[in-house]
This record gives C-alpha cells, structure tokens and sequence, in this order.
C-alpha cells in the first residue's frame, strides 16, 4: 500500500509537470487548462462537502457567480480590481462567498439528506434569479463583457503569465484544503459523514462542524468565481445556472469524492472531453452523459478509486488461492 507521503509526493510532481508541459502546448491548451483550474478550485469546494461532510450541496455555483459577477461589477462599472487592487476583489470574492453561504447555511444545514439537497437547490436558483432579473447591475441575459484583465506589474493579458496565476491559487487551494481534511476539524468531518449520531454521543457540536465547511466550501466557490471571470472574460447567468452546481458534483463523483485530487482530474477530464466531442459529433452532452453513468455504475468511487479496486480483486485471489492450496484432498 501506498504511503501518504509517496501519495504526497506523487502530487506534487504531477503538478509540477503539468505547470511545464502546458505552457508549451499551445494557446488553446493553456486556456482550456486556466478555465479548468478556475473550475476545479469550485469542484474541490464541493468535495469538502461531499466527499468529507457527506452533504451534496446543489448550490454551490450561487457562490461561485457573486464572486464572478462581483469581479466583473466592480471592473466595468468601477475600474476597480484591475490593478494591484486584484489582490483585494479577491479577498473580497472569498468573504462574499462566505457570507452568501453563512446565510444560506442557517438554512440549508437544519436539513439532511434529500432535503439538503433540494433546499440548497432552490437557494442557487434564487441566486440565478436575481442574476437574471436585476438588468440594472448584472445586464440580464446579456451578461457583463469584461475588457481586460488586471495590470499591478505582471502581464496578465499574457495567456502564460495569467496560467502560472491560477496555477498558484489552485495550488494553493489544493494545500490548504488538504491541511484542512486532514485536521483535526477535518477528521471530525470525516466522522460525522460515516456516523452523525455517534459524533453527537461523544458531544461533538455536528450542526457547528458542518455550518463551518459549509461556510469554508462558499469561501472557496467564491474564489473559484473571481478567477472565472477573469478566464472567461464574460459574466451571464449562465455562470449560476443549476447546470455549473451539476457539473462540479459530477466532476467530483467522475474524480473521487473525498480525495480533493480527484475533483481536479475530474474537472480536467470533463473540460478535456466536451472541447474533444464538441468538435466531432453534435450529440456530445449524451456521450459526456454516458461517461457519467457508467462511472456511477462500475466506478462508485471515482477514478481514484480504481487503484483500491484492483488491490481487493488481487487480495482476493490470493486468499482463494490460499484456501484451494490448504484445502484437504
């Protein structure tokens, strides 16, 4: 079996790699792969939830637009945040999420199960609503155009430099996410998922725990949105719609729920694969559909999990090999 450190280390020379391989793989592919980190800093948010918690949130994109339509507000209509007052949009991204999801939280978290689920659903969708009604300061349909990006010294109009920029936020999201789970905090998560009930008889405050992540999990889709605007450099509801919240949980679930690096493979996976169908067949999203449910169906726990898998199918060949060797005749 693998260590944590050999798993550790594995990571960080995959990430390492990827920061090299990528800038010289062309334009398209670095701006694939932006996108893709913007939107895996979103999916690994709801694998705090999901695969650590044991809450699948449907709302998660609600934060992921106030960070993105706060960039983009603020950029067009106040010239702000396109110096080295990005650093603070960012900050203040991050805290907006937070907020909408301390809100939305008091809610969402008296709940469980099925019931979760679909209270955070129409909280997103409330979220939509207002993205798309509210012409006044979000441009209803049409969205916010941005027109450019963010000047304090580095070139970040440059397609590389700007890479190397969301490089370093996802990974430092992915570090301070894994220090996270594997906390204490982190650790009492991992109990209440597999048994509520006993965390409560050992006195744990779960409903505490659980408002926590769930605020920690809108910080980050906070953040996630603020790179997205700048990535995408247009902001519509489109950005909030149910289909985003959709996409990151499945992301999650194509990766492997509760392993934080399943959800950037998932996200790379997915972004990968739609550029790929879209250009060969016009029917994409069932084929991207298929590869939804045949993981779900032969792979319930994600690529990730695929490793585990071959590792019981092999210990259990030996010990049926063992019991037909010690087998009486």
């Amino acid at each position: 079996m693998i260590s944590q450190n050999v798993k550790i280390l594995i990571v960080a020379v995959c990430l390492l790699a990827f920061a090299y391989i990528v800038p010289q793989s062309g334009s398209f592919v670095v701006l694939l792969a932006t996108r893709a980190m913007a939107f895996a800093i979103l999916a690994m948010s709801v694998d705090l939830l999901l695969g650590f918690t044991g809450m699948s949130s449907m709302g998660q994109a609600a934060y992921f637009g106030v960070g993105a339509y706060l960039t983009a507000v603020l950029a067009t209509k106040f010239h702000f945040g396109m110096g080295w007052d990005f650093w603070l949009v960012v900050v203040m991204g991050i805290l907006l999420g937070c907020a909408l999801a301390s809100l939305f939280g008091l809610f969402a978290i008296r709940a469980g199960g099925v019931y979760f689920l679909m209270i955070t659903l129409a909280l997103g969708q409330c979220v939509w609503g207002l993205a798309y009604r509210w012409n006044s300061l979000t441009g209803g349909d049409n969205g916010i155009n941005m027109s450019g990006r963010p000047n304090f010294g580095l070139d970040l109009g440059n397609e590389v430099t700007f890479f190397y920029l969301v490089f370093a936020f996802f990974a430092v999201s992915l570090i301070a996410l894994f220090v996270l789970v594997r906390s204490t905090f982190g650790r009492s998560l991992a109990g209440i998922r597999e048994r509520e009930l006993r965390m409560q008889i050992l006195g744990y405050n779960t409903w505490l725990h659980k408002y926590i992540a769930f605020i920690i999990a809108g910080g980050f889709g906070g953040l996630a949105g603020v790179l997205w605007a700048h990535t995408n450099g247009h902001v519509s509801p489109e950005t909030v719609v149910l289909t985003t919240s959709v996409d990151s949980l499945l992301m999650v679930v194509l990766g492997g729920a509760g392993t934080l690096v399943g959800a950037a493979i998932g996200t790379a996976i997915v972004f990968g694969l739609r550029e790929f169908l879209s250009t060969l067949v016009p029917w994409w999203q069932y084929a991207l559909g298929g590869v939804y449910v045949l993981t779900i169906l032969y792979l319930p726990m994600g690529l990730m999990g695929i490793p585990s898998r071959f590792r019981q199918r092999t210990q259990g060949k030996d010990e049926g090999a063992k019991k037909l060797a010690t087998k009486p005749s």
